[in-house]
């Protein structure tokens, strides 16, 4: 098994399983019927040791409780990362009206992520079969989201490990900027397999956000500033009157379509 291999998988199956798609009988309106969530999947390999996941447990950055490869998955070896950008359709729907998620939007964020679940099963699958030992932390019973209004932190941030093994840099909204923008989801799977690491191509945290502030105009609760970048609590207030009204789907992303940063690294 290698990274060839596991990349030519991830995106064959991206390209052909019937979840990447809204079938007619759960689409939110005519325009969601046969729409498909996701665009090809990029992979990023680092390796498990890596003395970034020590200073993951700074309280500066996650906090003690985020667990190291190692804590999941003793004798882990490499970290597979990937991002799974959202289709033209998805993405431009976002973008007509400030004040509320398309239906589009809604699918990619909820549908999308039952597919990104889907995906990380399916790399898993693949691991085991070869023999080797793997583990997707977020369908662990270990994994545990916290919330306390102000800050939202996991013991398994998709974002930061995808920060870990080079796939981009965060922006002003905190979302993470790959080199095919940041709309769209991340996963992740732990395994034993011994593979080269790709490798980080920067050094600072914001290193691909150019600070421009479009995503701070776009905001429909005003819960971001070019000085303090994302506040949550007005954001979080606001994804739950989207999830009461849409039940059971939810999700905003108004940050992040229509800025430099949607679909590329500026």
């Amino acid at each position: 098994m290698d990274k060839k291999t596991l990349v030519e998988s991830a995106i064959g199956f991206t390209q052909g399983d019937s979840l990447n798609y809204i079938s007619d009988d759960i689409a939110l309106g005519p325009e969601c019927a046969g729409l498909k969530i996701f665009e090809a999947p990029v992979l990023a390999f680092g390796k498990a040791d890596d003395e970034i996941y020590d200073r993951y447990k700074s309280p500066d950055i996650i906090g003690i409780h985020h667990k190291s490869p190692g804590e999941w998955l003793p004798g882990v070896k490499t970290v597979i990362s990937y991002f799974l950008p959202y289709t033209d359709k998805v993405k431009t729907s976002n973008s007509k009206g400030i004040n509320w998620p398309s239906n589009e939007w809604l699918h990619g964020r909820v549908e999308g992520q039952a597919f990104v679940t889907a995906l990380s099963t399916y790399i898993n699958n693949l691991l085991l079969s070869a023999g080797y030992e793997s583990l997707v932390p977020i369908l662990d019973p270990r994994f545990k989201v916290g919330n306390d209004k102000t800050r939202y932190t996991s013991n398994w941030s998709e974002r930061h490990i995808a920060f870990a093994c080079g796939l981009g840099t965060f922006g002003l909204s905190r979302g993470l900027i790959t080199d095919k923008g940041k709309c769209g989801r991340f996963g992740s799977i732990l395994t034993n397999l011994d593979l080269p690491a790709d490798g980080r191509r920067y050094s600072e945290t914001y290193e691909y956000c150019i600070m421009c502030g479009l995503c701070v105009s776009q905001c429909p609760v005003n819960d971001l500033s070019l000085e303090e970048g994302k506040k949550f609590n007005a954001c979080s207030t606001f994804l739950d009157e989207v999830a009461r009204v849409e039940k059971p789907r939810y999700g905003c992303g108004k940050c992040q379509v229509t800025v430099p940063c949607e679909s590329a690294r500026p």
